[in-house]
């Protein structure tokens, strides 16, 4: 049963991403609505991570079996591919990097004003 209200739980969540989704004019998935509204629950404590984890953590292992349909559609497609695919692999690196890149960028930028907010903290406290 707690397996079925962790599912749920998530879905509902998801069910929110879809609903956002339809009302606000931006081209986001609905997924990641539904992500974002999760993170914003667990961060404010609404959720705690043991009301989820297994579930999640049994999705999560499952994911790698959701690339394969991908991965046989391109290869069903390889005859129109081939043909381009040194511009793919320039693309796919190319994008990779930038958003590994922002990425890294947006931590280091979240952790130094954390930081900052913690050493700015302990000033206070100290004096």
């Amino acid at each position: 049963m707690r397996y079925v209200l962790q599912l749920l739980l998530i879905i509902a969540f998801s069910f929110m991403g879809e609903i956002l989704q339809h009302i606000l004019p931006f081209p986001i998935p609905a997924s990641i609505y539904g992500i974002a509204l999760l993170y914003g629950a667990l961060q404010l404590g609404w959720i705690k991570v043991k009301h989820i984890r297994e579930v999640s953590t049994t999705l999560i292992m499952a994911m790698p079996v959701m690339f394969v349909p991908p991965a046989v559609g391109l290869m069903s497609t390889w005859n129109e591919v081939a043909d381009n695919y040194i511009k793919y692999l320039i693309i796919i690196v190319t994008s990779t990097f930038i958003v590994m890149g922002t990425s890294a960028l947006l931590v280091q930028s979240i952790i130094g004003k954390k930081d900052n907010k913690n050493k700015n903290n302990e000033t206070t406290n100290n004096a």
